[in-house]
């Protein structure tokens, strides 16, 4: 105990996790066991951070936690005492059922973690035997009890970097499950650059996986801010998997950041209207499933009017659906900072009977709302070996009747077993975009006429 915590000793420890738990649960499985228990350990951690300041104030421990319990105010969250994960690594028999207790009893006392905290029994069986039993556990517990992860002890985003390495090690194998819902931090934080929210806006992202993207929006904002927010942004996003939704929760709630997150499918039913009306954002971000197929009748059956400008082809690939969405989800003056395949610039260009994608991004173009198109190089994300493009539609351009193109494919380092960009590359991207430059061999501006050609 008593160390601090480096990325490569977040891998190292992540490792030994997992390892301890090999056998009984599929490798894909387990971020499953081990980031809920992760984000358990550092709530009981910020928790004893946060009872060792209010005994300062108010003598003792024991007052403090009297005191905690009457008036919530005084605390952020409030854990039972015979719930710590102090009192948890102290319990011998019925390991997997107290577990799954704990959390349920901090989730009733905690409204704020229901549905977040309380989402995996482990006590569970299958084919009548337990999938990981109180010996596994016990083992497991013990290796995560190795680093404090106090407010003082690791940096804010553990749950994030646990999460990417995880998806990163495990889940490479298990195909569109594993990365659908994760964007690279470096692609992230390019984003985030390029959206650049400002103090108290609101940033909306329908796909949000474990709100990377929402959370680099608002760490960005404070860096540039040196700490000194007034007014820190408004988060909202819509996810469809019920366990990616409880992970994003989790990874806002340790970051204390204002992030209003709902669960269900964003292009049949979304979660953000008002008075009937698609609630508008000014800032929009997504890293949404690529290529995702939806039958027609989802878009001609749209109450909210998203796909005014064409029905995306239901044989293949919804990337307009989503688009549309964020833009209908976009303010009169707003800007949207998208993630997706490279087909979406190029594909259905005289394909006979599949010019659909083609027609719906003529009119983004006639209407001057593209920005700026930057293509990534390949192997960048987990779920495809396929080159992403970041598609920046602004309602507000400076630039009027031009569009920047930025050929970023050979900006990366090599990873193993995924490429990466370096903080040079983000940088050079971001400066090119945000300077407006031409720079031989690497970007170029456009003018619509010459886009329509």
């Amino acid at each position: 105990m008593g160390e601090r915590m480096d990325i490569s000793a977040l891998e190292n420890w992540l490792w030994d996790a997992a390892c301890s738990i090999r056998g009984p649960i599929d490798a894909p499985k387990f971020k499953d066991y081990i980031l809920p228990l992760l984000f358990y350990k550092r709530l009981c951690d910020v928790y004893e951070d946060e009872m060792k300041e209010l005994a300062k104030d108010y003598g003792d421990l024991k007052i403090a936690g009297e005191l905690a319990k009457s008036d919530r105010k005084l605390i952020r969250f409030y854990i039972p005492d015979e719930y710590t994960w102090r009192e948890i690594r102290k319990v011998t028999t019925n390991l997997g059922e107290r577990l799954t207790l704990a959390l349920r009893e901090i989730a009733k006392e905690n409204p704020k973690l229901q549905g977040v905290i309380d989402i995996v029994d482990f006590n569970a069986t299958a084919a009548g035997q337990r999938i990981i039993d109180d010996g596994t556990l016990a083992r497991l517990i013990q290796i995560l009890n190795k680093y404090r992860l106090g407010l003082d002890d690791v940096e804010p985003d553990i749950l994030g970097r646990a999460y990417e390495y995880l998806i990163r090690k495990f889940a490479e194998g298990s195909g569109q499950s594993a990365g659908e819902f994760y964007t690279p931090r470096e692609v992230g934080l390019l984003m985030a650059r390029i959206l650049d929210a400002e103090e108290g806006e609101e940033v909306y992202d329908p796909a949000y996986g474990s709100a990377g993207l929402l959370i680099k929006a608002q760490l960005l904002l404070k860096e540039k801010k040196q700490g000194d927010i007034k007014r820190p942004l408004k988060l909202y996003g819509q996810e469809i998997n019920p366990f990616t939704y409880a992970m994003g929760k989790m990874n806002a709630f340790i970051h204390d950041m204002d992030a209003d997150l709902r669960v269900g499918d964003t292009i049949r039913n979304p979660r953000f209207v008002e008075g009937g009306r698609l609630k508008q954002f000014p800032k929009v971000t997504a890293n949404p499933m690529w290529n995702q197929k939806f039958p027609p009748e989802v878009f001609e059956t749209d109450a909210h009017n998203r796909f005014l400008s064409g029905i995306p082809p239901s044989n293949s690939t919804a990337d307009w659906g989503w688009i549309q969405h964020m833009f209908a989800s976009l303010k009169e003056n707003g800007k949207l900072v998208v993630v997706i395949d490279t087909g979406v610039v190029s594909r259905g260009s005289g394909n006979v009977g599949s010019n659909k994608e083609k027609d719906i991004r003529k009119k983004f173009v006639d209407r001057d709302y593209i920005e700026a198109v930057i293509l990534l190089t390949d192997n960048l994300f987990y779920n495809t070996t396929a080159p992403g493009n970041i598609i920046v539609i602004n309602k507000d351009k400076k630039h009027k009747g031009e569009i920047l193109l930025i050929n970023a494919s050979k900006e990366f380092a090599k990873g193993r077993p995924k490429n990466y960009l370096t903080e040079e590359n983000i940088r050079k991207i971001e400066e090119v975009y945000k300077n407006w430059q031409e720079v031989d061999g690497f970007s170029k501006i456009i003018t619509k006429e010459e886009t329509a050609k």
